[in-house]
């Protein structure tokens, strides 16, 4: 039996904690998911657009093939800033790869961006963007339970024409826990057209996100839908987003993991993808449990967890959000 966990957060995996950080002024904020032990991790990128650091070599055979933390940030190509922040402080706590006997650790941190400037925040910040502190602030602040909706990476995001969001959800089995955390900032919608319920409805536990289901079946016809941005620009829409698991994995176990958990983007948003997206998730393991037998098929229904878990997590995020300026909330455009 698959049920949501205790929390319904990411942090139902053990091992882990989330921290987050804002700067309301700039319309901008960093989430940051930190393990308690280094994880194990691997990545799946769908989007034409992304930006990203410490991520492409996840795709090679690296010599590190853990990492300390995983960074969201709000700030576009700014933002790349916030894993520094998030690697000075795990530094100073004594964190980091022991490269060798003598020599300073060196935390390794990835992290995904999303372009956020256009949502008439002031970012006039001279020669000091704020991504750098925010990502410390954010790495200092971690712990197990955070806000969803207006914070942190999702304090600036839009999902289509409605206000986006951080969002997370999970779900819990006998033998393995899975959890997504998710910054919504997607071109396309996370509606189906001409109503108000979520493309990820199957999915919902417990009215997570509203409740509302279609009373009749529901066709969605073949256009783009009408409530996707209007403005779309290359790099300027992105779901970024972290998947965990507690489940000891190998390295190609994890990646098989990424790539069924993309397919969650497409479970919750319409389009996904495009060439105006930098969609990514990065998958990590917290290997506090063993991968049951047999393997193959113990990996499939992890993956069929996570995709079904981060689906949940982009419309928790979505109508979690509140109105921010002139950028209308799902719950206020749909009370």
């Amino acid at each position: 039996m698959i049920r949501k966990g205790e929390r319904n957060l990411i942090t139902d995996v053990a091992g882990l904690r989330v921290g987050q950080a804002e700067d309301a002024l700039a319309r901008t904020g960093v989430t940051v998911l930190v393990g308690d032990e280094p994880m194990m991790v691997a990545a799946d990128t769908r989007g034409g657009g992304v930006e990203t650091r410490n991520v492409q070599g996840l795709d090679s055979v690296p010599l590190v093939d853990t990492v300390d933390a995983v960074v969201l940030s709000g700030g576009s190509a700014f933002g790349l800033d916030a894993p520094s922040g998030v690697q000075a402080w795990l530094k100073e706590v004594g964190r980091g790869f022991r490269i060798a006997p003598g020599l300073p650790p060196v935390p390794i941190v990835s992290g995904a961006i999303l372009f956020d400037l256009a949502n008439g925040g002031d970012k006039q910040w001279g020669d000091a963007p704020p991504y750098r502190a925010l990502g410390r602030r954010a790495a200092e602040s971690a712990g197990a339970d955070f806000a969803l909706g207006n914070a942190g990476a999702g304090l600036g995001a839009l999902a289509g024409v409605y206000k986006g969001g951080i969002g997370s959800a999970s779900s819990a089995g006998d033998d393995a826990t899975v959890g997504a955390l998710v910054a919504v900032n997607s071109v396309g919608s996370p509606l189906i057209p001409g109503t108000g319920i979520f493309w990820a409805w199957p999915f919902e536990q417990d009215g997570e996100f509203g409740g509302r289901a279609p009373r009749d079946a529901v066709r969605a016809g073949l256009d783009l839908p009408a409530d996707m941005k209007g403005a779309v620009r290359p790099a300027a829409n992105t779901t970024i987003a972290a998947v965990a698991t507690d489940v000891e994995l190998t390295t190609l176990e994890l990646r098989r993991v990424a790539i069924m958990a993309a397919d969650g983007f497409a479970r919750a948003l319409r389009p996904v993808h495009s060439p105006f997206d930098g969609d990514l998730v990065t998958v990590v393991s917290t290997a506090r449990r063993k991968l049951a037998e047999p393997r193959a098929l113990a990996v499939l229904r992890l993956g069929h967890m996570a995709a079904d878990c981060l689906a949940r997590a982009i419309a928790r995020g979505v109508y979690e959000a509140q109105s921010l300026g002139s950028f209308r909330s799902y719950r206020d455009t749909f009370p």
